[in-house]
C-alpha cells in the first residue's frame, strides 16, 4: 500500500513494514555505498600511482629503500581515506538521541555499517565491523606479522573458551573469535586433543596449566588468571622485541592499563595481595609490587599511587565514578595513538586505525546496550568513549 502522506526526500522511497522503517531514498542508498565506492576508487588510484613509483624506483637504482617507504606510503593513503568514514562525535550524539535500538541500527546502516542482510541484527552488525577492520589491514599491510600483538587478547580468549568448553562439556561456538591467528574451531580441536605443543611456547604452558587447574579443581577464576597473565606477558614481550616504536607504545599502554583495571576490580571484590601478585604482569610504567600493595590498602591508596605515574588521569577518573574510570581506560589508549595521525611513512597510522575502529565499535555497543535497556541519554553519554577524530 502506498501512503498518501507526503515525505520530504530527494527521490526513492521509504518502506515501512512490521513497525520497521527501511530508508530506500537515493541519499540513503548513496551513503550506504559511499565508503565502499570510495575505497574502490582509492585502491585504483593507489595501484596506478604505485606502478609509476615502482618504475621510478627501478630506474633510480634505489629500489630497496624506496620500496620500503612506498609500501607504507600507500597503506597510509588508504587509511587516510578510511579515517574520513570513522564515526564523529556528532554521529555519536545522533545515535544517543535515537529513540530506540531500531533507529540506531537504521542510522548505522545508512553509514555503511554491517551488511544489508543483517541491518536489523546488532550482534551480526558489530561482528561484521570487526571483520572489516582486519580485511582492510590484510589488504594493505606490507607485513601482517607486525600486528600479531594486537590480536593476542583474542587468541588467549579462545584458549580460555576452549578449555572451559572441554572441561565442562558445554560448547558454544559463538563465544570464540575467528579473526585471529588461531580461530575458535582450531583452538577447540587443540584443547580437545590435548595438543598444547601446537601453540606458541608461552601460550602452550599457560594453556596446559589452566586446563589442569580447571579439570582438577574446577576453579574457573584461577584458570582465567593464568591465561590472562600469560596474555599480558606475551603482549609485553612482543612490545619489547618490536622494531616500531608505536608497537612498543601500544604494548606498554595495553599492559599497564590492564594491570590498573585488575587492581581496581580486585580491590572492589576484596582479593588478596597474593592474588594480585599472580594476576598482574610486569611492565615499565607501572610497578606491580606497589600497585598490588596499594590495592590491598583500598581505593584511595590506588589513586595515590597512580598520581605518581604516567596514569594520573586514572586517579581522577576513579574519584569521579566507575563508568568514568572505564571510559578513561579506553580514552588513554586513544591518546597514545593520536600522534600517529601525522605519520606518513610508518606502520603507526595503521595501528592507530585498528585501535580507533575497535574503540568506535565498543562505543556503539555501549549505546545499543543502553537503548536495549532503556537507559536515559545521560546515563549512556557518561559511558561514551572519546573518538579518534
Amino acid at each position: 500500500m502506498v501512503s498518501k502522506e507526503p515525505k520530504d526526500m530527494d527521490g526513492g522511497f521509504v518502506l515501512v513494514y512490521g513497525g520497521i522503517e527501511e530508508n530506500c531514498t537515493i541519499r540513503a542508498m548513496f551513503h550506504t555505498k559511499q565508503d565502499e565506492l570510495s575505497d574502490v576508487v582509492q585502491k585504483n588510484i593507489i595501484c596506478i600511482e604505485r606502478s609509476r613509483f615502482l618504475q621510478a624506483a627501478k630506474e633510480s637504482e634505489k629500489e630497496g629503500f624506496v620500496l620500503n617507504e612506498l609500501e607504507y606510503t600507500y597503506a597510509v593513503a588508504r587509511i587516510r581515506a578510511l579515517e574520513s568514514s570513522l564515526l564523529t562525535q556528532s554521529v555519536i550524539e545522533q545515535l544517543i538521541a535515537c529513540q530506540n535500538e531500531t533507529q540506531c541500527l537504521q542510522l548505522l546502516s545508512e553509514k555503511g555499517w554491517g551488511d544489508p542482510a543483517d541491518a536489523h541484527d546488532p550482534v551480526k552488525m558489530l561482528q561484521r565491523e570487526e571483520e572489516k577492520i582486519w580485511e582492510v589491514i590484510s589488504d594493505i599491510a606490507p607485513d601482517l606479522s607486525v600486528f600479531d600483538v594486537m590480536s593476542y587478547t583474542k587468541v588467549f580468549h579462545n584458549v580460555k573458551a576452549a578449555i572451559k568448553a572441554v572441561c565442562t562439556g558445554t560448547e558454544d561456538r559463538n563465544v570464540f573469535y575467528n579473526d585471529c591467528s588461531i580461530p575458535g574451531a582450531q583452538m577447540l580441536e587443540i584443547v580437545k586433543n590435548k595438543e598444547f605443543w601446537r601453540l606458541p611456547p608461552a601460550m602452550s604452558e599457560a594453556a596446559q596449566e589452566a586446563y589442569d587447574v580447571l579439570l582438577h579443581t574446577g576453579d574457573g577464576q584461577l584458570c582465567d588468571v593464568i591465561v590472562d597473565r600469560a596474555a599480558l606477558e606475551a603482549i609485553s614481550e612482543a612490545g619489547r622485541n618490536a622494531e616500531d616504536a608505536i608497537i612498543r607504545d601500544y604494548a606498554e599502554s595495553a599492559v599497564a592499563i590492564a594491570d590498573i583495571k585488575i587492581a581496581v576490580r580486585s580491590q572492589k571484590t576484596g582479593k588478596s595481595q597474593e592474588f594480585l601478585k599472580r594476576a598482574l604482569a610486569p611492565c615499565d610504567t607501572v610497578q606491580v609490587e606497589f600497585l598490588a600493595k596499594a590495592a590491598a590498602n583500598g581505593m584511595d591508596a590506588i589513586r595515590d599511587y597512580l598520581l605518581t605515574t604516567a596514569y594520573a588521569g586514572g586517579a581522577e577518573a576513579l574519584a569521579e565514578s566507575p563508568s568514568a574510570f572505564e571510559r578513561w581506560c579506553d580514552n588513554r589508549m586513544i591518546e597514545t595513538m593520536r600522534p600517529q595521525k601525522y605519520q606518513a611513512f610508518s606502520v603507526g597510522p595503521l595501528v592507530a586505525y585498528i585501535v580507533a575502529r575497535e574503540n568506535e565499535i565498543k562505543t556503539v555497543r555501549i549505546i545499543l546496550t543502553g537503548k536495549q535497556n532503556q537507559f536515559p541519554e545521560e546515563a549512556i553519554r557518561e559511558r561514551i568513549r572519546e573518538m579518534y577524530g
